[in-house]
C-alpha cells in the first residue's frame, strides 16, 4: 500500500513541500481503501464522513433534480482529493452522492482525523486553504462555461480539460456534467471524431 502514499505525496509536492513529520502523520491518519465499481461511497441525506484522495479510478458527485434525473456535478481526471467539500468541512447534510464509476483505490481520512492532524501538521492548514481555493475556482469556471458557452464549446473545453475521461466514464455522466442530453453528446462526438 506504500504506492498509495507515494502517489499522494507526489500530488501534494506539486503545490508545497511536505515535511517528513507531515508525511508520517498522513501515513497514520489516511487509510487505504479499495472501492468496487458502481458503489455509492457517501450517500445524499447524510453528513459526508470522509475526505478521499483518489489514487486510481474515477469518481463522480451527483444529485437528483426535481424530476429525479441524476445531475453530475464533479468528475475526477486522475489523482486528486474528492468529496462533497462544503458539507464535509462544515459537517452538514449533503444533497450529493459520491459514486465510484470504476474500481477505485482511495486514501480516506475522517473529519475528526482532519482536525487531529491539523493540530500537529506544519502544512495542513495552508494546503487545505489551497485545495478549497482550487475547488472554488473550478466550480466558478464550470458555472461560467454552463452559462456562457454553447454545448459544442463546452464539449470542446471538456476534451481539453479532461482528455482521458471520455474513455473511462459513461457518456450519460459526461452529458449530465456538461448540461446536455446524452443524444446531443453522441452527435457532438460523431461530428468531432475524425473518420
Amino acid at each position: 500500500m506504500e504506492h498509495y502514499y507515494l502517489k499522494l505525496f507526489d500530488y501534494i509536492a506539486e503545490t508545497l513541500i511536505l515535511p517528513d513529520a507531515d508525511k508520517a502523520s498522513i501515513r497514520r491518519l489516511f487509510k487505504p481503501v479499495f472501492v468496487p465499481k458502481n458503489t455509492i461511497i457517501e450517500p445524499a441525506g447524510h453528513v459526508p464522513q470522509h475526505h478521499n484522495f483518489v489514487v486510481s479510478g474515477y469518481l463522480r458527485n451527483f444529485h437528483l433534480d426535481n424530476d429525479g434525473n441524476e445531475i453530475t456535478t464533479d468528475l475526477n481526471d486522475g489523482s486528486r482529493f474528492f468529496t462533497s467539500y462544503f458539507h464535509f468541512m462544515n459537517r452538514s447534510v449533503s444533497n450529493e452522492n459520491l459514486h465510484s464509476i470504476t474500481d477505485c483505490e482511495l486514501l480516506r481520512i475522517s473529519r475528526d482525523d482532519v482536525d487531529a492532524g491539523a493540530a500537529h501538521s506544519l502544512t495542513q492548514k495552508d494546503y487545505t486553504i489551497l485545495i478549497l481555493q482550487k475547488h472554488l475556482e473550478d466550480n466558478k469556471k464550470r458555472m461560467h462555461n454552463l452559462i456562457n458557452l454553447t454545448a459544442e464549446d463546452r464539449y470542446g473545453q471538456f476534451l481539453i480539460d479532461y482528455p482521458t475521461l471520455i474513455r473511462y466514464v459513461p457518456l450519460r455522466y459526461i452529458a449530465s456534467y456538461l448540461g446536455i442530453t446524452q443524444r446531443h453528446l453522441s452527435r457532438l462526438r460523431r461530428e468531432t471524431t475524425p473518420n
